[in-house]
């Protein structure tokens, strides 16, 4: 027996009202990026400046240019990355409509033949190629989304770029906030970065198939995997430090 918010959320009026508000767009993607890559990165330079027995203040001095221009290149790598996906739909969809503008008669055969291999039939099938077919927007998006397996909308290029720098800045500051604030301790930064590490896989369970402390060990044995081999390349080249 389904709960009672189920549904309530599946009366007709509820299922219009949120499907005429179009999908949600998630950042989440985007955050766990940059907030993983943040603390791995920064604690890697601590762990290799400790492990070359270097002063607080060089971690201070490597850790901070590396918090601000790694997490700028992240965020910018990202927003390249985000704004050619996008500029690719552009590219399809002019095609598709150039292709249904020259060649109507073959467009529609393929939305036939990709219905037809969905199961459809005789009747059922003329019905929808003919429903699709009969609005040009919803005849674009059906092959892009058929064809190319290209979904409508997706994020906002800037939006993307803005979430994983401040996830970058966030959790890369952890690592280095005992050397701030006049605690230079390794101890302290592995801990407190250790502890971001499950936090930010234990937040992405909220919204993943995945137990909340599965997440968080999985998320602290790979960002600990990361640093401890910075630590270990730091250990090996200590000599080599003035």
């Amino acid at each position: 027996m389904p709960s009672d918010g189920l549904q309530a959320s599946h009366t007709p009026a509820a299922i219009r009202r949120r499907l005429s508000q179009g999908p949600t767009q998630s950042y989440l993607r985007d955050f766990t990026y940059g907030a993983i890559d943040g603390a791995v990165t920064t604690f890697a330079v601590v762990s290799g400046v400790a492990g070359a027995q270097l002063p607080g203040r060089v971690v201070i001095i490597l850790g901070l240019a590396n918090l601000i221009g790694d997490g700028f290149s992240m965020a910018a790598s990202n927003y390249l990355g985000v704004r050619a996906e996008r500029q690719q739909r552009e590219r399809l969809r002019a095609e598709e409509e150039a292709h249904i503008a020259e060649y109507p008669a073959g467009e529609r055969e393929e939305i036939r033949q990709i219905f037809e291999r969905k199961g459809f039939s005789n009747d059922d099938l003329d019905r929808v190629v003919r429903v699709i077919t009969s609005d040009r927007e919803r005849w674009v998006e059906t092959m892009l989304a058929e064809e190319h397996g290209i979904s409508s909308g997706g994020p906002i290029p800037w939006r993307a770029a803005a979430w994983t720098f401040a996830a970058f800045l966030l959790a890369g500051s952890i690592p280095l906030a005992p050397f701030l604030f006049g605690h230079a301790s390794y101890l302290w930064s592995a801990a407190l970065t250790g502890a971001a590490f499950f936090l930010v896989g234990a937040v992405k369970s909220r919204f993943v198939a995945q137990p909340w402390w599965a997440a968080g060990l999985e998320t602290l044995a790979l960002g600990g995997g990361a640093a401890g081999l910075a630590y270990v390349v730091g250990l090996l080249l200590r000599d080599v430090a003035p």
